[in-house]
């Protein structure tokens, strides 16, 4: 018997020769941090993250919320969670409030100076981010977008992702 085990050792690096689904797996595991470099390239404004920028969009959105909505609703840990709010409290873009009903718990709010900065600089942002798609036709972001809605859909049912609006994607669309 050869010392080669009949079964191939988990391969990291198959390539075009993986089955469709393993090369998926691949692309996304390389491509979600070059998009986050991309975007943080992108951004125009003195200190600002596209995580602060996510976090502050979801306050504007659905108004005040607890650190572990917004830690569940960007699917990161609580510590990024606080250290997000400190600095975003400490450039006095959100604050801190008690909870209505339940006094263990912290609201998060965003302040005046966050919804001007959100006014001012979010669509911007998006249009520079987005360049990266220039070089797909309007098609072929529509069915790139479709798709990327199912896979959050995926998501979503597995109960990785919140789907905090309640709607779901038309895949008729």
């Amino acid at each position: 018997m050869s010392t080669k085990s009949k079964t191939k050792a988990c391969r990291f690096s198959q390539g075009k020769n993986a089955p469709a689904k393993h090369q998926l797996v691949e692309l996304f595991w390389h491509i979600s941090p070059g998009f986050t470099r991309w975007a943080e390239s992108r951004m125009e404004q003195q200190g600002m993250t596209p995580q602060r920028l996510r976090l502050m969009g979801l306050l504007m959105d659905n108004g005040p919320m607890t650190m572990g909505a917004l830690s569940d609703e960007l699917g990161v840990t609580a510590t990024n969670i606080t250290a997000l709010v400190d600095a975003l409290e400490k450039d006095g873009l959100v604050e801190r409030k008690p909870h209505p009903k339940d006094r263990r718990a912290i609201m998060i709010q965003t302040t005046a100076k966050a919804e001007k900065k959100l006014a001012e600089g979010c669509t911007v942002f998006k249009d520079r981010v987005s360049e990266l798609f220039s070089d797909f036709s309007k098609t072929e972001q529509e069915q790139f977008a479709k798709f990327m809605n199912r896979m959050r859909e995926a998501l979503v049912e597995r109960g990785i992702l919140e789907d905090l609006d309640g709607s779901k994607t038309d895949e008729a669309a």
